[in-house]
């Protein structure tokens, strides 16, 4: 486990770093408050694999990361 409680990545998954509008940032902080059962991590992945299959991505891999994001429940990981 990492410091910060995570489970450690996986071999399929990679670090990503990005600047994005302060208010995207600020959105996303006060969404993670009132949905304590989010992180950073699983909002991120969530909002890249709606966009990509929003726009004709037909990778299985995302499809099911979109459809994953859509049903997760409270306290899913």
């Amino acid at each position: 486990m990492h410091h910060d409680g995570r489970e450690p990545l996986s071999r399929a998954d990679i670090s990503l770093e990005a600047e994005i509008p302060e208010d995207l940032f600020n959105g996303m902080h006060e969404f993670m408050r009132s949905h304590p059962h989010w992180d950073q991590y699983r909002l991120i992945t969530s909002a890249l694999a709606g966009f990509l299959f929003q726009n004709g991505c037909s990778d299985r891999c995302v499809t099911q990361h979109y459809l994953d994001g859509l049903f997760m429940k409270a306290g899913s990981s």
